[in-house]
């Protein structure tokens, strides 16, 4: 492993052995997996917002792109974005797993990254993709009904009926209006555009579809949460409430909640990681 060397990293008092990586991209997937665990390991002992914690994080990150880019292969044959934008989008279900990431779950971190970096692309996809996927032989027919649709107008100095461009192309109405409503998938108008609503009401400025939609709630969803936290924060001990109560309602770091209650930062750390695993595990079962 030429990008990587054995030396001490300090950090709040502590000398561990970790491997120093001059370039963590080069390092083999095989290899990665075995110096992640020593990252992590370490990663849990260190304070947020350090100079060595961010090292590790951000080396942790540049090790395993290879996960990155593995799991977007499997995405080329889309068609839709860029291969950056895939690859930015699976990192940043990368660092989420990163963040989540607990060694007591005794599973192997490759498997645990893999979902978040899918579910990243996946929504990308969701997100960005508008197209109808139509079936190709709904695709040949509204070929053959612009066609037939432009012949009978000239003719008929209208638009024609279903039933007449049934007759045209010697087809069952059924399947002459699912190549109609098909038709529709491909060009999507923009949210932006006058609602007939708007020029039915007089307005000077007329009302864009946009202007008509509903929104989602962000509070609904923040309420949903804390009813759910609620009797889950009710079970824990008075000290374990109190811990969560210094680090997350008045914002003081690991140190300073070592300082007040006169234990040591990594104990700080694990019963934090403690209680946040079991938070989570109790509102994911909700």
């Amino acid at each position: 492993m030429s990008a990587v060397r054995e030396a001490g990293v300090r950090g709040n008092g502590t000398d561990t052995e970790l491997p120093r990586i001059t370039d963590p991209q080069t390092v083999a997937p095989k290899d990665a997996r075995r110096i992640s665990r020593l990252y992590f390991d370490r990663l849990q002992e260190l304070e947020e917002g350090t100079h060595e914690y961010q090292y590790a994080r951000n080396t942790l990150i540049e090790m395993n792109l290879s996960l990155v880019r593995f799991v977007a292969r499997r995405f080329r044959s889309r068609g839709n974005g860029e291969v950056e934008d895939i690859m930015q989008v699976g990192t940043i279900g990368l660092i989420k797993a990163i963040d989540r990431f607990d060694l007591s779950r005794e599973v192997e971190f490759t498997s645990f990254a893999v979902p978040y970096i899918t579910g990243e692309i996946k929504r990308f996809f969701r997100d960005t993709t508008w197209a109808v996927h139509v079936p190709r032989r709904l695709q040949e027919l509204r070929t053959e009904l612009a066609k037939a649709k432009e012949q009978l107008a000239t003719a008929l100095d209208r638009d024609p009926t279903v039933a007449e461009l049934a007759d045209h192309l010697d087809l069952p109405e059924a399947e002459v209006i699912d190549g109609l409503v098909a038709a529709n998938g491909y060009t999507a108008g923009s949210l932006d555009l006058p609602s007939d609503t708007g020029e039915a009401q007089g307005n000077k400025a007329a009302l864009s579809y946009a202007d008509l939609l509903g929104s989602d709630d962000p509070g609904m969803e923040l309420v949903e949460d804390l009813h759910t936290l609620a009797p889950l924060l009710a079970s824990l001990s008075e000290r374990d409430r109190h811990i969560l109560s210094l680090r997350f309602g008045q914002d003081l770091t690991q140190t300073r909640i070592a300082e007040v209650l006169g234990i040591s930062q990594m104990q700080v750390s694990r019963v934090l990681t403690r209680i946040l695993a079991r938070l989570r595990n109790g509102m994911l079962t909700d």
